[in-house]
């Protein structure tokens, strides 16, 4: 009988995001780790570039991107979701989400590949080659790896901004660490989009490698267990979210924290995207960067690539926003203006982004 296969990696950001929906969902599903052959006859053949989690369904469809494979089986189990109700909540998580699937990329990597970087070049051939001998996984590691190894500067994380990003993770674990010790979840009992935007970076970077792992649960066990609870749901599809559409004063800091550091990339990208953006075609591909820009974290000031794909994942919160009218987009604005994070909903000029055959295209 057909079932769903999620093709994918322990040592995956995105793959343990995924996961942990799956899971938390119940939706009956085989997980298969990616090795060389996987690549070969399954993500390549359909997908057409080496990425990542891959789902293939039960009636044989293929899913590639971790929001797509969770609005996938929101579709077909919409109760109990994950996106809450309420637009304020919605919002937030939604903002969330974007938050830690992208900007959250620069402490994750970091702590891999500058604490914890053999264990994690032992990890990668034992992806690659599970029956390999532990020297062969290594030498398979090391060249597996450069890729990831090497987007390091492209990402911003530079020996010029190690102090400035072990800063911020350090002070978003205190401002998590504050919030759950009231809440199990960012919006009450039950987990929401928002949670699995953070849970991919903290759980398969900053919480499973072992020397980054080792700090969170020392200095931000209160992080640490709820990196558990979204990995080992002890509800499956149970609990609720705040009532009255409540984003607690504890998620205020989290969300300010995207107004400072992440909304001015997000503006420079939009910016550099819609001036390339206005001698092509509609269904050009969009290339994944588009040269460099200045960026400042913890008053440090660098240069990172500019990645357009934040913007493919940022209409989803902008066209909630925009679906907003009345009390629904007062609460909404409210909200924002307590974070300092109203100049957001300004963002939303930038063409329009579509995903085709599994790859970013002008709509």
């Amino acid at each position: 009988m057909p079932q769903n296969t999620l093709y994918g990696g322990a040592i995956s950001l995105y793959t343990g995001k995924a996961r942990a929906y799956m899971d938390w969902k119940q939706v009956p599903y085989t997980e298969v780790q990616a090795n060389v052959d996987v690549y070969k006859q399954i993500i390549l053949p359909r997908v057409g570039w080496p990425v990542i989690p891959v789902l293939v369904t039960d009636t044989d469809e293929t899913v590639q991107d971790t929001s797509e494979i969770i609005d996938h089986f929101e579709t077909l189990d919409p109760d109990p979701s994950v996106y809450p109700g309420g637009p304020a909540q919605k919002m937030a998580a939604l903002l969330i989400e974007v938050f830690g699937d992208e900007w959250m990329k620069l402490p994750a990597m970091h702590y891999r590949w500058n604490y914890n970087e053999d264990w994690i070049l032992t990890q990668f051939g034992a992806l690659s080659a599970p029956d390999a001998t532990p020297q062969e996984q290594r030498e398979i590691g090391e060249k597996r790896a450069g890729p990831f190894r090497g987007s390091l500067p492209f990402l911003g994380v530079l020996p010029e901004t190690r102090s400035a990003i072990e800063e911020s993770y350090e002070a978003l674990l205190a401002e998590l660490s504050a919030h759950f010790e009231h809440h199990d979840y960012l919006f009450g009992s039950r987990p929401s989009i928002g949670d699995y935007g953070l849970i991919g970076p903290l759980y398969a970077h900053n919480y499973r490698d072992p020397k980054s792992g080792e700090m969170m649960k020392a200095t931000a066990p209160r992080v640490a267990r709820w990196v558990e609870r979204m990995v080992e749901p002890p509800t499956p599809r149970g609990g609720t979210f705040l009532p009255n559409d409540t984003v607690p004063d504890t998620i205020v800091p989290l969300l300010n924290r995207f107004a400072v550091e992440y909304l001015p990339v997000l503006e420079k990208t939009a910016a550099a995207f819609t001036a390339w953006a206005e001698d092509q075609s509609p269904g050009t591909e969009i290339p994944r960067a588009l040269g460099t820009h200045a960026f400042t974290l913890g008053g440090v000031t660098a240069e990172r690539a500019i990645f357009t794909f934040d913007l493919w994942m940022m209409q989803r919160p902008l066209d909630f926003y925009e679906s907003l009218s009345g009390a629904d987009k007062k609460a909404v604005d409210a909200m924002l203006a307590k974070a300092g994070l109203s100049e957001v909903v300004s963002l939303s000029g930038y063409p329009r982004i579509t995903r085709t055959n599994f790859k970013t295209v002008l709509a």
